[in-house]
């Protein structure tokens, strides 16, 4: 399975719209968003992704009773802080990582296959143990000046980091 790895959209619709052509053209299976969507109305420039899509909140996302709603409409699931998913036998965990303790924590569990996480804006892959921790950058493209996300491909578990 292909998995599109996301974060910190920030309402750059733009971005967003040329992230969704990517992974659509890629045949993404599945897109996690691990939040900093912001503002409602940017949920709606996700609709066109034709993969199954999972969220969580970022520590700078408005309204989350919205924000719940424009997905529920979308038919993709926004689970809260935290997410764990689980895709062809590995255990993937979600969160945005703003709490940074919280963050090297799960990491040093050792409990997960794969840790995606944003907040810091910079795309990044590592290992620690067992655990690849991978951060997808910015969609947005406001800190860094480059808008980046990444593809984990489920079968042979490589990770990579993708400029738009």
């Amino acid at each position: 399975m292909i998995v599109g790895l996301i974060s910190d959209t920030h309402d750059h619709l733009p971005s967003i719209r040329k992230a969704v052509e990517w992974l659509n053209q890629q045949k993404v299976d599945l897109v996690l968003h691990a939040g900093d969507y912001i503002a409602g109305f940017a949920v709606q420039d996700l609709k066109p992704l034709k993969a199954s899509l999972i969220g969580v909140f970022g520590n700078n996302d408005g309204d989350h009773e919205l924000l719940q709603k424009k997905f529920k409409e979308l038919g993709a699931e926004l689970r809260g802080r935290f997410a764990e998913v689980k895709v062809d036998g590995l255990r993937i965990a979600m969160l945005h990582g703003e709490e940074e303790e919280l963050l090297n924590s799960i990491v040093n569990t050792g409990s997960h296959d794969f840790i995606v996480h944003g907040h810091t804006h910079e795309a990044k892959i590592c290992r620690k143990g067992k655990t690849v921790v991978v951060n997808p950058g910015e969609v947005c493209g406001y800190v860094s000046g480059k808008s980046t996300l990444a593809i984990l491909n489920t079968e042979t578990l490589e990770v990579k980091i993708i400029h738009l």
